[in-house]
């Protein structure tokens, strides 16, 4: 009857830990003054006739603490690859020896630390959204399944369920959050 009427907690738990990738991802591409490999995966290059990430159009290394290479395979794109790069609002100055492109990563001044920590707090509010957004899934087909005939105890175990794993996921956000200012405000 009514008492096997369950909610897909399993599918919410991944909705919210892609939330959290998401999140992760977005962190890595900010740039904290430190050379990463990830600095470079938004920019997109025109390449053969469609916008190509750099990571397919060359191998990208990191081989100092403060430099970024990009060696591209095709030497006709080298110029196309530099554009995109100056063009992409990363705020570095690309420099080019052959097929390596080279990126020196500047030091960040104190205006810029404080700049990226908000952007770092937009990325994880919007993170938030998207857990309560899943949460919100969750509590809708709660409501369903009560106008389905579940029982007040079911309907109260599962809306506690769900909160205690969406409280659980903005813990991480804000754990998450909370790293990346630290790194980013690092000297």
């Amino acid at each position: 009857m009514a008492d096997d009427i369950e909610i897909d907690t399993d599918d919410l738990e991944r909705r919210m830990d892609g939330a959290l990738t998401a999140l992760r991802h977005e962190f890595g591409s900010l740039r904290t003054g430190r050379a990463s490999a990830s600095l470079v995966e938004p920019v997109q290059v025109e390449a053969y006739g469609q916008m190509t990430p750099i990571n397919q159009l060359g191998t990208v290394n990191v081989p100092e603490p403060r430099m970024v290479t990009i060696n591209v395979w095709d030497k006709g794109l080298v110029g196309k690859v530099e554009k995109a790069i100056r063009e992409s609002g990363l705020g570095i100055n690309p420099q080019t020896n052959g097929t390596i492109i080279m990126l020196p990563i500047p030091e960040l001044n104190e205006e810029r630390r404080r700049d990226l920590t908000k952007v770092a707090a937009q990325y994880a509010e919007s993170a938030r959204v998207a857990i309560r957004n899943v949460r919100r899934d969750g509590m809708d087909m709660v409501k369903k399944a009560k106008t389905d005939g579940m029982s007040e105890d079911d309907q109260k175990f599962w809306h506690d369920a769900i909160q205690d794993m969406t409280d659980r996921h903005i813990g991480l956000v804000d754990k998450a959050l909370e790293a990346k200012q630290a790194e980013i405000m690092q000297v």
